[in-house]
Order: structure tokens, then sequence, then C-alpha cells
């Protein structure tokens, strides 16, 4: 998975690993730059900005559809959505404005900024903090709906060719319900079938949460939401099979039921997007 547990939160690796560079970038900085401590701090809270905001930036404009349908939703910086080369860039093109009569200085930064940018590439390539022995398929299990009746995890991707969003949610979980809305939009197309799992709650507060969702009949321009396959894993057996490390944890099938993408932590509809294209 791309997010490791602490305590409650989900961290995402590749940021935790951004973290871990910045660190080094910093050390580096104050060994190797050259700058005295004010210009040193300067310019890394500088660095820091200008590689965030140009990283959203980047990555914002390359999913242009995306946050098209929901402008708003790119100031929304805890989700994912970040590119690193851009951000790279948008670094490196800061430090040349801020050191232009430091050459010397100049120099020095821009190996630093190469050297701890490698080693995030190197670090979420490899992922060490990551593996798992995880599932490649849906493990043959049998779960319930809301209405009691059995479902065989296994048929949910057999016998079509739409490939399957399994989420993995809870009712106290404040992501989980901030992405319900998006969910519930992609399980309307056509070209995809969304499958909600609920882990470890009994089934009232489960069936509370969802009725407050459903459309009102009253009132058809309602935004209710609705979801045609809901189920209940009381055991958390899924959470477990795909050694999930917290909620919510997402998961993109094919039409033979095989992993394809995973994420855990928010989602966004950009990476939806992304899934179903690709």
């Amino acid at each position: 998975m791309n997010a490791v547990a602490l305590g409650p939160l989900l961290i995402s690796l590749p940021r935790l690993y951004a973290l871990l560079c910045a660190l080094v970038l910093l050390a580096g900085a104050r060994y190797f730059s050259g700058l005295s401590p004010t210009a040193r701090k300067r310019w890394f809270s500088g660095v820091v900005i200008a590689w965030v905001v140009a990283a959203r930036l980047g990555y914002v404009a390359l999913n242009a559809d995306s946050y098209a349908a929901e402008p708003l939703a790119a100031l929304k910086l805890w989700q994912p959505g970040y590119h690193g080369a851009i951000g790279l860039i948008g670094a490196l093109g800061y430090s040349a404005v801020a050191l232009r009569e430091r050459l010397p200085a100049l120099m020095r930064v821009v190996a630093l900024l190469l050297t701890a940018f490698g080693l995030w590439l190197g670090l979420t390539a490899l992922s060490p903090l990551g593996k798992s022995a995880a599932p490649r398929t849906l493990p043959d299990i049998s779960l319930a709906d809301l209405d009691g009746n059995p479902v065989e995890l296994a048929t949910l991707a057999a016998g079509g060719d739409t490939p399957v969003i399994v989420n993995l949610w809870a009712t106290w979980c404040p992501p989980c319900r901030r992405e319900m809305p998006l969910l519930a939009e992609f399980d309307r197309r056509d070209d995809v079938r969304v499958v909600i799992v609920n882990q470890g709650e009994d089934l009232l507060p489960v069936v509370r949460y969802l009725d407050a969702l459903e459309p009102d009949v009253q009132r058809p321009d309602s935004q209710g939401l609705s979801f045609d396959t809901a189920l209940r894993d009381p055991q958390q057996r899924l959470m477990a099979a795909f050694a999930a490390p917290g909620l919510p944890t997402t998961l993109l099938l094919d039409a033979r039921g095989r992993v394809q993408q995973g994420h855990a932590g928010e989602l966004t509809r950009a990476i939806l997007n992304r899934w179903l294209i690709h």
C-alpha cells in the first residue's frame, strides 16, 4: 500500500519519503551550501514553499479535466496530488533567483536538490516501508449485504467486462465520509462498478448512516447518495487479507477480479479518473 499507519492517522509514503529527503537536504545545506545560517534558513524555507506550490500546481494542470469538475478541490492541500518533478523545477527556479549573485553557492544547492530528488525517486520506487504480501485477487470469502444476503467476493467481478472499485470504510472515519459522494458519483457510471465494504461495525450504525445518504423521494432534486452494492465485514477480513494500513482503503480490480491498483487514504477524482483511463 501507499501509506503507513501512525496511530489513527494514515501517512502517505511519498509524503513521508519527501519529509525524510527534506531533512537530508537541510543537513546537506548546513555542511555543503556555503551559506550563512540566516541565508541558509531563508533559502531552505523558500525552496520548500516553491517546491510544494509548483508540485501542486503542476499536478492540477496535468489533471485539469478532473479539477474542472470540482475546482475548489485544488485547494485541498491535504489530499494527494503533487508532481515531484515539477516541484523540483520550481525549487531550482527559486534557487536561481534567490542565489543569482552567489554562483558557487547556487551550484552547490543545485547539486543538493538533485541529490534529494534522486533519493526521493529511489525511495518511492523501492518503497521499503510499503512492502506487503497482499493477494492480487479478491479472497474467496463470503460477506453479507445490508439485508443479510451472502455475497461471494470472488463473483463481484466475474461474468462481465467492467472494472470494480472496492472501498473499505467505516462511519467513524472522516476521510471515508468525505469521499462517499465521489464514490457514489462513480457508482452511477456505466464503465465501473463500486462496492463499499464496511469494516468492523455493527449493522445498525451502517444502515443509519447510509439511510441518511439516500435520496429524498419527496424531493426529486435532492442530492442523496446511494450504492448498488454495500457489504459488511464485521471481522475486517478484507483489511487483514490486503494488509490495509488503515481506512479508507480502495482497490481497483479488473473484470477478472485481479487487483490493479490500491490506495490507502482519501481518494480524489484525479486518482479515480487515472485508474479508469489506464
